[in-house]
């Protein structure tokens, strides 16, 4: 199920008509209100959010849907008329993982849906891994520093696993970028930068293990 959340009737329609006529099952929701009650019921497979709304904008409604352990790792869209680089950055600094900006085509919206359901698996393969205080679980989906467990949105799970899995070696942003979002994925070139960030402080005392290599890209895990 995707859940869409736009507050033009015309829009909203149209994308959801779109969605539906390409296999997938979906609603879609004017008022922030609407979407929370759904979500309660039944939480989506992905969500497509507008960010000037009613009632609270999208950007507010993403940081509680990763504030929230249920939802925390839930696929999200940004969809706006907002196409600045800044507002690009705050939406994914926010936890989105792929933004779009009106008008846009349906076809390309659903291209992006399938590209980004594709890659809800993690990354790295099924073995657990361990560095100093950081803890990863691949396969149960889970992150530890300290023992304490830490929440993070899906690209950052995956960031983690993909830098994980290849311990030691310097991984570029151009490969980051293919491997996390794919071909399809029209990343800025803030992107893998700003997950990067995120990433660091979420993982509080182990976000220096997370290694920036100037010039080249990223690693983890050793020299």
């Amino acid at each position: 199920m995707i859940y869409l959340l736009e507050d033009d009737n015309n829009i909203r329609n149209f994308v959801v008509y779109a969605l539906r006529s390409s296999g997938f099952e979906a609603e879609g929701f004017e008022l922030p209100s609407q979407f929370w009650t759904a979500v309660a019921q039944k939480k989506p497979s992905l969500a497509v959010l507008d960010i000037m709304l009613p009632e609270e904008d999208g950007i507010s409604v993403l940081k509680k849907l990763r504030a929230d352990q249920q939802t925390a790792n839930m696929p999200v869209i940004m969809l706006t008329a907002k196409s600045t680089e800044y507002d690009k950055v705050m939406g994914l600094d926010a936890g989105a993982d792929d933004y779009m900006t009106k008008p846009f085509g349906a076809m390309e919206l659903v291209a992006r849906v399938k590209a980004l359901l594709r890659r809800t698996a993690p990354v790295a393969d099924g073995k657990d891994f361990s560095l100093g205080c950081l803890f990863l679980s691949p396969e149960k989906h889970v992150v530890k520093v300290d023992g304490a467990d830490v929440v993070l949105t899906l690209k950052e799970f995956q960031l983690l696993c993909y830098l994980a899995k290849n311990q030691g070696n310097v991984m570029t942003r151009d490969q980051i970028l293919q491997e996390i979002w794919g071909y399809e994925f029209d990343g800025e070139n803030r992107t893998v930068d700003v997950h990067i960030r995120t990433l660091r402080s979420k993982l509080g005392a182990a976000g220096d293990l997370v290694e920036t290599v100037r010039g080249i890209g990223y690693r983890i895990g050793g020299k």
